[in-house]
C-alpha cells in the first residue's frame, strides 16, 4: 500500500514548491494537493503566528481526509517594519494572493527607509499531523535583504524584491534547485522529513 502525504495547500506556485522539497526528502510518499482531495471548507488563517496557521491547516486537512498532513504558512518579515507583514503577507494589500500588489505596496512603504535598513527574512512554519493525533511543527528561515527593483521571473510572491544573505541576484533569479537549497520552506522540511519518515513508518 502507498503511502500518502497531503500537503494542505491549493496555491499552485507553492504547491510546486513544497512537493519538489517532500519528493526529494521523502521519495517512497505519494505528495497530494488538496486538489487530489475532496473538497472541503478550509478555515480562515486566523492565527497570530505562522505555527498557528500551519497547525491549523494540518489538523482540518486530517480531519476532513484522514490523510497524513502537512501545513505550511510562511511570509516575509521586514526589519523596518517591525516583522509585517508577516502573517499578513499574501494579503497585505488587501486581497489575497495578489502578489503584483502586495510587492508594489510593501516597496510603497518603504521607500523613505534607507537601503541599508532593508534587512528581510522568508520566514516558514511547517506542521506535520497524523491521523494518530501526533504534531510536530518546525521552523525555518531565510535571511536577506530588499532591493527597490523586481527581478527575475522564477519563483512567487515577494521574490523578485528579495536577494538572499551571501548572493547578489534575487531569489526569482535562482534556479528551483538553488533556492530549494537555501530557501526557508527547504529548511523547514528538511528538519520535518525525518520527523515525516519516523511517523509514517509505525
Amino acid at each position: 500500500m502507498t503511502r500518502q502525504l497531503l500537503l494542505a495547500s491549493r496555491n499552485t506556485k507553492k504547491l510546486l514548491e513544497l512537493r519538489r522539497i517532500a519528493d526529494a526528502l521523502l521519495p517512497d510518499l505519494q505528495v497530494l494537493g488538496l486538489d487530489d482531495v475532496p473538497a472541503y471548507d478550509e478555515v480562515p488563517e486566523a492565527g497570530a503566528t505562522f505555527a498557528d496557521n500551519a497547525l491549523l491547516k494540518a489538523r482540518e486537512a486530517v480531519r476532513h481526509t484522514g490523510l497524513a498532513a502537512v501545513g505550511d504558512d510562511s511570509g516575509l518579515t521586514v526589519d523596518a517594519l517591525n516583522g509585517m507583514p508577516g502573517v499578513f503577507s499574501a494579503r497585505w494589500a488587501g486581497r489575497h494572493g495578489d502578489d503584483r500588489a502586495n510587492l508594489d505596496l510593501l516597496l510603497g512603504q518603504l521607500a523613505d527607509v534607507p537601503d541599508d535598513r532593508l534587512g528581510a527574512a522568508f520566514v516558514c512554519a511547517a506542521a506535520f499531523v497524523a491521523p494518530s493525533g501526533a504534531e510536530h511543527i518546525v521552523h525555518g528561515e531565510m535571511r536577506g535583504r530588499l532591493v527597490r527593483e523586481a527581478k527575475g521571473d522564477h519563483g512567487f510572491g515577494y521574490d523578485p524584491i528579495f536577494v538572499p544573505d551571501g548572493l547578489d541576484v534575487t531569489a526569482a533569479e535562482l534556479s528551483a534547485a538553488d533556492k530549494d537549497a537555501i530557501s526557508h520552506r527547504g529548511h523547514a522540511f528538511r528538519e520535518l522529513a525525518p520527523l515525516i519518515a519516523h511517523a509514517l513508518a509505525d
